[in-house]
């Protein structure tokens, strides 16, 4: 794999190395709830990242590649209620059971919390009246940037996911935590959540599992990932989406 990943060697569609480049294996979906993706401007993962082909496999997707923006409608292009919009975490709720009433809360692939971590009442009503999910795009201390630096997102739904399985990065890149899955893996297994289809992870995958086979055909060493890590290796939060 050439060591140089300078812009005369990237693809300008996909954004990745030529010798890496997917767009042969993207066909464009529909999807119902739309994605948008913060990507944090010094996010550097040009080999591996997958915010660029996530927002080519999607058609109602979109990446903004900045530090803030003034307002959820600003970012979006239009007035939209923020409670209609969730943040996408990766984690585990404090408890599974509701806020209200206390009652046992069946596991589930996405859990709407609050900022204490604790699960919701109606989390069927909720996530069936998300319009939009927003993903954060780059390492720990970047995520964290994202987050204070756009005070709005606290007004959005915090949604916490659980991946069906481990990352399709193997030992491509060590994450931190065995939860803990790419950008467009997180929005494939959000969007299946939301619209009780399991089979549309897999209908969006398909450039992601081609850069992989790609990746490793030219053997990149592994990649330890400190996403969702402090400064001391610890995990903290808010965490990024993957």
């Amino acid at each position: 794999m050439p060591a140089d990943d300078s812009a005369e060697t990237l693809c300008k569609t996909c954004e990745k190395p030529l010798v890496l480049c997917v767009c042969d294996a993207v066909t464009p979906l529909d999807n119902r709830v739309a994605v948008v993706i913060l990507r944090h401007p010094q996010e550097q993962d040009r080999l591996l990242g997958t915010a660029r082909i996530a927002t080519l496999q999607l058609k109602n997707a979109a990446l903004k590649t900045g530090l803030s923006w003034p307002s959820l409608a600003k970012l979006v292009g239009q007035d939209v209620d923020p409670k209609r919009w969730g943040v996408l975490y990766l984690g585990t709720a404090k408890t599974l059971v509701t806020l209200k009433t206390g009652a046992p809360l069946a596991p589930r692939p996405l859990t709407v919390v609050d900022k204490a971590g604790e699960a919701l009442a109606d989390q069927d009503e909720i996530l069936a009246g998300l319009e939009g999910i927003i993903l954060l795009d780059g390492n720990w201390q970047q995520a964290k940037a994202l987050w204070w630096r756009n005070a709005w997102m606290l007004k959005c739904r915090r949604l916490l996911l659980q991946p069906p399985r481990a990352s399709y990065y193997g030992n491509l890149r060590k994450e931190p935590r065995g939860e803990s899955v790419s950008t467009i893996e997180a929005a494939a297994y959000a969007l299946a959540a939301l619209d009780g289809d399991d089979t549309l992870a897999e209908k969006i995958l398909p450039p992601f599992k081609r850069l992989l086979e790609k990746a490793r055909a030219n053997n990149p060493a592994p990649k330890r990932d400190y996403r969702r890590r402090g400064g001391d290796g610890k995990p903290r939060r808010p965490q990024r989406a993957g």
